[in-house]
């Protein structure tokens, strides 16, 4: 079983720790990694884009002008789409752009982002992030201490005020918990640091 290195906040090693190969030790599946992030933001998209068709937009009731004798080209609307102000053909309309990915897929892509970051070096485990109270500096004292230079995903076993707070208004960190734990994030950020709770939570729910 392939192991990772625990360490405290002061980025002190405290010893290893056995994972699951099928997450932490699996090849990189390209495809699945692709396919898995797309859907993932396809299901962020809002889809709120609307645009107007004839029987929407307002006016046009009378005909502008008579069918013959003026010399001008016949209109009955001037809602028509060729008018300036007239209906859009075929615009685009509220709709959900999500689509669902295999759930084997989904379990490949996650091993696969999870295994490329212990192949690079960039998944920290730390024994506990312990931050008493709301305070961004601590965040800024763990990231320095573990040499965390880049974007970092902070991952916890459950919600926790503290660490949210203290990360938030820094660029390029962010929070989950274990149970939130997905590939799109995980790309999105260089480095993915873990509590020893959140690591045994994500064997647990995403293991085999």
């Amino acid at each position: 079983m392939p192991k990772l290195t625990l360490y405290n906040r002061d980025g002190e090693q405290l010893s290893e720790l056995e994972v699951q190969a099928g997450l932490f030790d699996a090849p990189l599946k390209k495809g699945a990694l692709y396919y898995t992030a797309i859907a993932q933001r396809a299901r962020r998209r809002q889809g709120t884009a609307a645009t107007k068709n004839r029987s929407l937009v307002r006016g046009g009731g009378a005909k502008p002008w008579p069918q013959k004798g003026t010399g001008r080209a016949r209109h009955g609307s001037i809602r028509s789409p060729i008018w300036v102000g007239g209906a859009v053909v075929f615009g685009p309309h509220p709709r959900s752009y999500a689509y669902r990915v295999p759930k084997k897929v989904r379990r490949a892509a996650l091993a696969s982002a999870l295994s490329d970051r212990v192949r690079e070096g960039k998944l920290i485990v730390v024994d506990d992030f312990q931050i008493e109270q709301p305070k961004t500096k601590a965040v800024v004292r763990l990231l320095e201490n573990l040499q965390v230079s880049g974007s970092a995903l902070l991952v916890t076993a459950q919600p926790d005020v503290n660490v949210i707070k203290s990360a938030r208004n820094l660029p390029g960190v962010k929070t989950l918990t274990a149970a939130q734990l997905n590939v799109l994030d995980i790309l999105n950020h260089e480095y993915l640091i873990l509590s020893r709770e959140a690591l045994e939570k994500v064997q647990e729910v995403f293991g085999s």
